[in-house]
């Protein structure tokens, strides 16, 4: 099902959990700033992830940004967060005021080209505050998003666009997975930042 979500008010999801779209944040110009910038000010690294006992490094690149002592545990590994920065500071005083939630995390992603995504997962760790809302915010290259539901099997289906904002909240993260697909047609970079609510020590 492919939808065309331009009305932030509209609810993407069908059931049990809260899908809401804010496309084109920024003019171009903007958006290119914000790329060129978190590109070269981010202390890149190849994430890694224990699957089947074995440790396997990422093609794909992160960072944990966010507020002292909010360490984020996923596929086996801890990370540590890194101080926030100013040009972060700003993103996420933005995506605040647009989506009226509070966030003191931030897990950024670079996919260099469509030979890299995110296979199917939740978001729904132990240290993250349950149901609390998820902010994607999506620069580079536009993406194919899709969301499937656990029981129903049901699939929603919307495109990232350059300076959108993808906003999970409710009882998406129990009820639906969401991927990231490769893609061969895409060849160029996507940065996204996930904004969270972490549980504090």
């Amino acid at each position: 099902m492919n939808l065309p979500p331009n009305e932030p008010s509209v609810n993407l999801l069908p059931h049990d959990g809260l899908v809401h779209y804010y496309p084109s944040l920024f003019s171009p110009t903007e958006t290119e700033s914000f790329l060129e910038r978190l590109t070269h000010e981010i202390p890149w690294q190849h994430d890694e992830v224990r699957m089947f006992g074995k440790t396997i490094v990422t093609a794909r690149k992160v960072a944990w940004f966010g507020d002292s002592g909010l360490d984020y545990t996923y596929s086996g590994k801890t990370k540590s967060p890194i101080p926030w920065t100013s040009l972060l500071l700003e993103l996420k005083k933005l995506t605040e005021q647009k989506t009226g939630s509070q966030f003191n995390s931030c897990l950024l992603n670079l996919y260099h080209d469509g030979s890299e995504g995110m296979g199917w997962h939740r978001d729904n760790e132990s240290s993250i505050v349950k149901n609390s809302p998820i902010a994607c915010l999506s620069f580079g290259a536009q993406r194919r998003f899709h969301f499937k539901h656990r029981v129903t099997k049901e699939r929603i289906t919307l495109e990232l666009e350059p300076s959108s904002l993808l906003l999970m909240a409710g009882e998406t993260q129990t009820h639906w997975m969401h991927t990231l697909p490769k893609s061969t047609r895409i060849n160029t970079p996507r940065i996204s930042l996930t904004f969270r609510k972490m549980k504090e020590r």
